[in-house]
């Protein structure tokens, strides 16, 4: 029996266990770890999710303690479970592991996606902060205009009650309530309850497909970071991002769903420069020559942009594409320079608890706030944060009305963005002849 080392996340790691080591007697899967997400180590993978190997369930260790575990719980392998990692710290992690004399582990497609009755198509990236949300709501928009009933299942953010949170089913705003949210959670389901598509999310991605599958004629896979699907998909579409070229070749396992496409999306190409945008094509044409590609813009509006001209500006972004995603500005700085701001305010001498700590761990952050919420402390620490920030208004560039979450005593006005297709024929067309491809069966056909 192989002892096993699992580094995760609360996502990936837990899926991998599930399809692959749960109720596995030739594995004994001894700690996950944790990284990227704060307030995860120190928790317990549940005994009710874990199986009747671990009725004590899981503990969740800190990653940076790797060589102390290895040697002290004997480990065999160590299996890396988590993404949007660059493939040079990748490799920092497993020469870290076999200098510890344990086997450094990458776990294929074909062991961890699941297939699903119905079809699936998934949206995925080389990059958090791609824009993978837009693009997915705009592919449930066509489905829906095509007279299918698309659902969506969510890449897994499972911060609270994991065994309460095994399977989570959302229709509706009261729903996000109820299950208590977390902002980076409430960012990714509210724009599809918002155009009326059911989303799924939790812990056990199968339980998950198969209660979907009775309500959906497509599953729709919106990823998460730039993790690959869990889902054997019929149509992979993968967003790249023309603002960091090269980088759909540099991060695990972006680089993975670069290779695997049917279609590479080029986002932003309305911001970003010609010569970047040029540079991912060619990687593209040089590893992926079958993918279809489409150009996208992402549009940015503010609904009173005439307020924020002259104006010193507080901007608060979306938090993972900032932190692990590294992007230095978002959709918020885009819109504050659009309208003729005056001056982005930098709120990092204003920054309290772990909100300072995010700028401490992430110093290529300046003038821009990122959205941390993953628990009730830090929500609190983010209003403190623009409470102290001395500017004329904030501009909050986050998918979701942050005013509804936390309380922002300035005046503020929202930045929403929506992908435009610029590539005629496109992604639109594409989805037609999708649709017919994978007609719905119907009940008592041929009867």
């Amino acid at each position: 029996m192989k002892r096993i080392l699992i580094l995760g996340a609360a996502g990936r790691d837990f899926h991998n266990f599930n399809v692959l080591f749960r109720d596995n007697s030739n594995y004994h899967v001894v700690a996950f770890t944790a990284a990227q997400i704060p307030d995860i180590a120190g928790r317990r993978y549940p005994g009710e999710l874990a199986g009747c190997l671990y009725p004590e369930g899981i503990p969740i260790l800190e990653e940076k303690d790797l060589e102390k575990l290895v040697a002290e719980y004997e480990i065999d392998a160590v299996v890396f479970s988590y993404s949007d990692v660059s493939h040079q710290n990748l490799m920092h992690l497993a020469s870290r592991a076999v200098a510890a004399d344990a086997d450094f582990w990458l776990l294929g497609t074909g062991h961890t996606q699941i297939k699903s009755s119905v079809p699936v198509i998934s949206v995925c990236a080389v990059r958090t902060g791609c824009g993978k949300s837009p693009v997915s709501r705009l592919v449930a928009e066509e489905l829906r205009g095509l007279g299918r009933k698309p659902v969506v299942i969510r890449h897994p953010m499972p911060y609270g009650d994991l065994a309460r949170q095994a399977v989570q089913r959302f229709a509706t705003m009261d729903d996000l309530d109820l299950q208590q949210c977390t902002i980076e959670e409430r960012e990714e389901y509210e724009p599809h309850l918002r155009e009326g598509t059911v989303v799924y999310a939790g812990v056990d991605y199968e339980k998950i497909l198969r209660q979907a599958e009775k309500e959906a004629d497509v599953i729709l896979w919106d990823g998460g970071n730039n993790d690959t699907s869990f889902y054997v998909s019929d149509l992979e579409i993968v967003v790249a991002d023309p603002h960091r070229p090269g980088h759909e070749l540099a991060y695990f396992p972006g680089e993975v769903n670069l290779r695997r496409a049917d279609v590479i999306v080029i986002n932003k190409v309305d911001t970003a420069e010609q010569r970047d945008i040029e540079t991912v094509r060619q990687n593209i044409k040089l590893h992926n020559p079958k993918a279809v590609v489409f150009e996208m813009a992402c549009r940015v509006s503010i609904f009173e942009p005439y307020f924020v001209k002259g104006q010193r500006v507080l901007v608060v972004e979306d938090g993972p594409t900032l932190t692990h995603g590294e992007m230095p500005y978002g959709a918020g700085v885009v819109a504050a320079r659009q309208c003729g701001a005056a001056a982005l305010v930098d709120p990092r001498p204003y920054a309290v608890g772990s909100i300072r700590g995010t700028y401490e761990r992430y110093p290529h952050l300046t003038n821009i706030l990122p959205a941390m919420g993953y628990s009730a402390i830090q929500r609190h620490e983010l209003e403190e944060t623009i409470s102290r920030t001395p500017c004329d208004i904030v501009l909050i560039a986050t998918p979701i009305d942050l005013a509804r979450v936390i309380k922002i005593d300035r005046p503020n006005l929202r930045v929403t963005y929506e992908v435009e297709e610029l590539t005629k024929p496109g992604l639109a067309e594409m989805l037609v002849q999708f649709s017919h491809e994978h007609e719905p069966v119907l009940e008592g056909a041929g009867i």
